[in-house]
């Protein structure tokens, strides 16, 4: 007779070392791959973080490179209802990379700066933050932080308004910035006129109401856009400081001005 041989030990323990072995590859690639994404996610941050950057430091350099226009022709101009409105000073700015920046601004009766308005449309330079340039002119020594104060309605459409962060002291203004893509235009701005959010509100919406083109040079995109915007604008109202219409001065923080879009 024959007898079968008992199986030999080695051979029952290859399959439990072979199992043992690709469990631990399994486990050894599980925690590679958890490094990998982990590597991944901190790398797609740090790049965020430094396209970011320049963002925040453009302002010093960039603003250097700006220099007074005096021989350039005024493409805007801001319609007045009387002589008290007669803006101090329409200055030209311009980059050596293309960009214009064309401002208006008004002092009030003690000849402190009263209100800004900026028209500003890029060349090829880095654009620097607009809020950034809100800031500084609302907070002058202060922290430069502001936060959102509603939105407005304009010829130009939504408005949003910016207001510094609040604190004891100093005057109460009111910043706006409207960013338009096509054409590639900019205008922002600020204003201490008024006592209190409605009447500086009004004053905004009165001031864009006013802005005029005067000459679209070769941008007739820019020309269409104020074309456009003219059929959407509404009259301020009569000569003095803004006046407001009770039917929404006792509403919400946030009022829609009047007018059709």
């Amino acid at each position: 007779m024959f007898r079968a041989d008992r199986a030999a030990p080695h051979h029952t323990r290859i399959p439990s070392a072979l199992t043992s072995f690709v469990d631990e590859v399994y486990a050894t690639l599980s925690r590679l791959f958890a490094y990998g994404a982990a590597l991944a996610l901190f790398g797609g941050l740090g790049v965020y973080l430094w396209q970011q950057l320049p963002d925040a430091t453009a302002m010093e350099p960039s603003a250097a490179n700006w220099s007074l226009a005096s021989r350039s022709a005024p493409a805007f101009a801001v319609s007045q209802l009387d002589l008290r409105d007669k803006p101090v000073a329409y200055e030209i700015f311009r980059h050596p990379e293309g960009g214009r920046k064309d401002v208006f601004s008004w002092t009030d009766a003690e000849h402190r700066p009263a209100a800004e308005l900026d028209i500003y449309r890029p060349g090829g330079e880095t654009v620097e933050p607009a809020t950034a340039s809100i800031a500084a002119q609302l907070d002058p020594g202060g922290a430069h932080a502001l936060e959102a104060a509603g939105i407005i309605d304009s010829k130009f459409g939504s408005v949003a308004l910016l207001r510094p962060v609040a604190r004891d002291g100093g005057r109460s203004c009111l910043g706006f910035l409207k960013q338009v893509d096509a054409p590639n235009v900019r205008i922002s701005g600020w204003t201490c006129q008024g006592a209190g959010l409605p009447a500086q509100r009004a004053a905004i919406s009165c001031m864009l109401n006013r802005l005029t083109l005067l000459t679209a040079g070769n941008d007739p995109k820019l020309a269409e856009m104020f074309a456009h915007a003219e059929l959407r604008r509404t009259d301020c109202a009569s000569s003095g400081p803004p006046t407001l219409s009770s039917d929404w001065v006792m509403g919400s923080e946030n009022p829609q001005m009047r007018g059709a879009l």
